[in-house]
This record gives structure tokens, C-alpha cells and sequence, in this order.
């Protein structure tokens, strides 16, 4: 299954509806780990990029924490060395204004990892799903990811980053 929602009350109540005890959830955007520290009795793997999370995170009990850019291939493959699947995939990129990454974001990480739930939130995203209409075709998913991607391990790097975030060059 996967969810969309904007607010981040209704994003929240969504994560803890889904995640039981002993799921291993990665959680990409904890930022200050309002979320994470929701997340009890599980494995939490949390990616920001924020320099105010190192701290933060690195204290939390069930999370192990990387300081990245969850755009950047070399991050995925650093959790893809600690977890190869997980069953919960939480996006939370500031909520904003930018689906086209965060679909992209969801693309890579949900194809590696086979979540059997994901949870995004993102205006943009909701805001697109909310607005347009379907064709008569019928296309879905029954699990955390788009079964069309059903490749095994992680994707090859998605070069657009490149040209989109000029702060992500080495």
C-alpha cells in the first residue's frame, strides 16, 4: 500500500497505522526525528541531510542514523549495506513543493528496498493525485512500491540530479 498526505498529523497517524512491532522502517527527511521517536519497537534507519539532526538522531535508542542526501546514490547504497529490504518506507522531504524529486526519491528507494508500505508526504504529490483522472486503464500496485520496477537491487544512479541540484555535484 501506499499513502499520500500532506499534513504532517494526518502523515504521522498514517506511518503508526501501518508499522507494527519488529518492522524495519526506513525513514528518509527525520530531520529532528519528530516522527522517528513515534516509531517505538522497531528498526528505524534515518537519512537527513539537516547538520541539526546529527545530534538528535545519533541519541535515539532504535535508529541508526545517516547524515546525507537521500539523492545521492552513495547514501543508498550506505543503507542498502546495513538493510537490503525493510517493510515500511517513509518520505517525508519537507513536505514542499517538489514532487518530481520526490517521486524520483520514491522511485530508487522504494525499487531497492520491496517495502510492503510506503508513506509519502508531499503537497505536490497529493495535490497531483487529487486533481487528475484516470484513464480506463488499470494499474496498481498492491505493495509499498510500483510492481512495474520489480528489478532486484539498488538502480543505477539517476543522473537528472545532476542537472536539477547544482549542490549535489562531488
Amino acid at each position: 500500500m501506499i499513502k499520500l498526505s500532506y499534513n504532517i498529523k494526518n502523515y504521522r497517524k498514517d506511518l503508526l497505522e501501518i508499522v507494527n512491532e519488529g518492522d524495519t522502517v526506513i525513514e528518509l527527511g527525520c530531520h529532528l526525528g519528530g516522527t522517528t521517536k513515534l516509531l517505538e519497537n522497531c528498526n528505524v534507519f534515518a537519512v537527513d541531510n539537516s547538520p541539526e539532526a546529527v545530534d538528535v538522531m545519533n541519541g535515539l535508542d532504535n535508529v541508526y542514523f545517516i547524515s546525507g542526501d537521500v539523492r545521492l546514490h552513495d547514501v543508498l547504497a550506505e543503507v542498502f549495506k546495513k538493510v537490503q529490504k525493510c517493510d515500511v518506507l517513509a518520505i517525508d522531504l519537507g513536505g514542499g513543493y517538489h514532487p518530481d524529486t520526490v517521486f524520483k526519491v520514491f522511485y530508487i528507494w522504494s525499487s531497492t528496498f520491496k517495502p510492503k508500505h510506503t508513506v509519502i508526504r508531499n503537497r505536490g504529490l497529493l495535490e497531483f493525485f487529487n486533481t487528475a483522472t484516470g484513464s480506463a486503464e488499470d494499474y496498481q500496485s498492491g505493495e509499498g512500491y510500483l510492481e512495474s520496477y520489480h528489478d532486484s537491487g539498488i538502480p543505477p544512479q539517476i543522473k537528472e540530479f545532476d542537472l536539477w541540484t547544482p549542490s549535489l555535484d562531488k
